[in-house]
C-alpha cells in the first residue's frame, strides 16, 4: 500500500534523512586512528570509574562495619573475604562488559604488560594510562562524597609488614593477575569468551592472599585514586607503583618466555572439543613433520 512502512520502523523523513548523512559525514570526517584511540579511552575511562566505584564502596561498606580497633579474628576473616568478592566481581562484571570496547584493563600494570608482551601498541597504552588514573581518582572522589563518614579505602601496610615485603607481595599478586590476562584474554581460545570470570578469581585469590598485609593494590590507580581523596600518601605509597610494575614485567616476561618456546606443542590439542578432533589433529600434526623430514632428506 502507497505510504506504508514495516510496523516498528521508524519513517525516514527528508529532516531525519539528512541528519543521519551529516553524521556519517562527520565520523568520516574524523581521523579513524584518532578516533578508534578516542573510543577505547572513553570506555577505558567509565570502565575504570565503574570497577572502582563498586569496589571501593563495597570496601566503605565493611571497613564502617568492623570495629577499627581489636576486631575479632572470625571478623578480620569475614572482612578479608568480603572484600576479595567485592573487588574479584567488580573486575569480573566490568570486564565482561568493557573488553569489546577498550579491553578491559583498567589497571596501568596491566596496560604495560600487555605492551610489554606486544598485545598492544604503545600509541594505544599511552592513551589508556590517563583515563585510567581519571578514572580510579573520579571513583574514590565519588565514594567519598557519596558515603557518610571518613573514607577508609587507601591502601596500606599492616603494622608488622615491612615495606620490602609489601612490595614483594605486591609484585607476586600483581603477576599472577596479569599472566591470567594473558593466558585467558590474549591467548584467544574456545574459552576466550568467559575470559572475565578467570580474571575477576584471580584478583579474588590476590585479595585473600594479600589484603591483609598489603592492601592488595596491584593497580597503581587503585591506590592513588583514595589517596587523592583524603589528601594523604603514606611514605611507602612507592611500592604500589613499583609492586605492579614488577609484577607485570615477570609475568609478560615469562609469556614472551613459553611463546618463543612454542609451548603449544608441550601439551596440544587442549582446546579440541571431542577426541575425534584431538586425534586429527594429531595426525595432521604427524603428516606435517614427515613432510619436513622428506623435504630435508631431499
Amino acid at each position: 500500500m502507497e505510504g506504508s512502512h514495516p510496523p516498528g520502523e521508524a519513517v525516514r523523513t527528508p529532516q531525519n534523512q539528512s541528519s543521519t548523512v551529516n553524521y556519517g559525514q562527520k565520523i568520516a570526517y574524523m581521523n579513524p586512528t584518532q578516533r578508534r584511540h578516542f573510543v577505547a579511552m572513553t570506555g577505558e575511562f567509565v570502565g575504570t570509574t565503574l570497577f572502582l566505584w563498586f569496589a571501593f564502596s563495597g570496601a566503605q561498606v565493611i571497613n564502617t562495619i568492623v570495629p577499627v580497633q581489636n576486631p575479632s579474628e572470625a571478623v578480620q576473616a569475614l572482612q578479608v573475604m568480603f572484600l576479595a568478592l567485592t573487588f574479584g566481581f567488580s573486575l569480573m562484571v566490568n570486564v565482561w562488559v568493557f573488553y569489546r570496547i577498550s579491553g578491559g584493563l583498567f589497571n596501568p600494570a596491566v596496560t604495560l604488560a600487555l605492551v610489554i608482551s606486544g598485545a598492544l601498541p604503545w600509541a594505544r597504552g599511552a592513551c589508556l594510562f590517563v583515563p585510567q588514573m581519571l578514572g580510579g581518582m573520579v571513583a574514590a572522589a565519588l565514594v567519598s562524597a557519596m558515603f557518610p563518614g571518613p573514607m577508609s579505602v587507601a591502601t596500606t601496610l599492616s603494622h608488622d609488614t615491612s615495606v620490602v615485603q609489601g612490595l614483594f607481595i605486591e609484585m607476586f599478586l600483581t603477576a599472577l593477575l596479569v599472566i591470567t590476562i594473558l593466558m585467558l584474554a590474549v591467548e584467544k581460545s574456545k574459552t576466550t569468551f568467559i575470559a572475565p570470570v578467570g580474571i575477576g578469581l584471580a584478583l579474588f585469590v590476590a585479595h585473600l592472599s594479600g589484603v591483609y598485609f598489603t592492601g592488595a593494590s596491584l593497580n597503581p590507580t587503585r591506590s592513588f585514586g583514595p589517596h587523592v581523596a583524603t589528601r594523604s600518601f603514606p611514605g611507602h605509597h612507592w611500592i604500589y607503583w613499583l609492586g605492579p610494575v614488577l609484577g607485570a614485567c615477570i609475568a609478560s616476561g615469562f609469556y614472551r618466555f613459553i611463546k618463543f618456546l612454542l609451548y603449544e606443542e608441550a601439551n596440544p590439542n587442549q582446546d579440541a572439543a571431542h577426541k575425534s578432533e584431538s586425534e586429527y589433529a594429531r595426525m595432521l600434526q604427524m603428516t606435517e613433520t614427515n613432510v619436513t623430514d622428506n623435504s630435508m632428506s631431499v
